[in-house]
């Protein structure tokens, strides 16, 4: 795994737990329709007779999901901080953190470093050979 990959495992933990946490809210509006739909007028022939129960547990299922992904996300932050630091060039650290753990765009990287894009990519090369560096002689020693 290169130093942008490591880097980025962060943005993609976080883009997950994002998109389980658009399925329990999807879950919970399917819970809140089982709930409205129940009347008394004769039920049809279904396969499920405890639809509300089945959204339940497949919400707590998804919670728990969140919650693990959330625990690995906060040990990985603290680890890519402790990498981060370690690293010698303040430029290169405010860089990798806008964009490692505040998952800033490039074009917010550049206005709040005062750079061009140009220059920010250009730092974040270096940056990058920086933490690749690291994490050789890491691995090494």
């Amino acid at each position: 795994m290169n130093a942008k990959e490591y880097l980025s495992q962060a943005f993609r933990i976080d883009q997950r737990i994002n998109s389980k946490l658009e399925q329990v809210a999807s879950l919970r509006g399917l819970a809140i329709k089982a709930v409205s739909t129940l009347s008394d007028t004769p039920r049809s022939a279904s396969p499920d007779i405890q639809p509300m129960e089945t959204i339940i547990a497949k919400m707590v299922d998804l919670e728990a999901e969140i919650n693990y992904d959330i625990n690995r996300l906060v040990d990985l932050k603290k680890e890519l901080v402790e990498v981060i630091k370690a690293v010698k060039n303040p430029e290169y650290q405010t860089l990798l953190e806008l964009r490692y753990l505040c998952f800033k765009s490039w074009r917010q990287i550049s206005a709040i470093m005062k750079y061009s894009s140009k220059h920010v990519f250009y730092l974040h090369g270096k940056a990058l050979e920086a933490v690749s560096a690291l994490r050789s002689s890491y691995l090494l020693g």
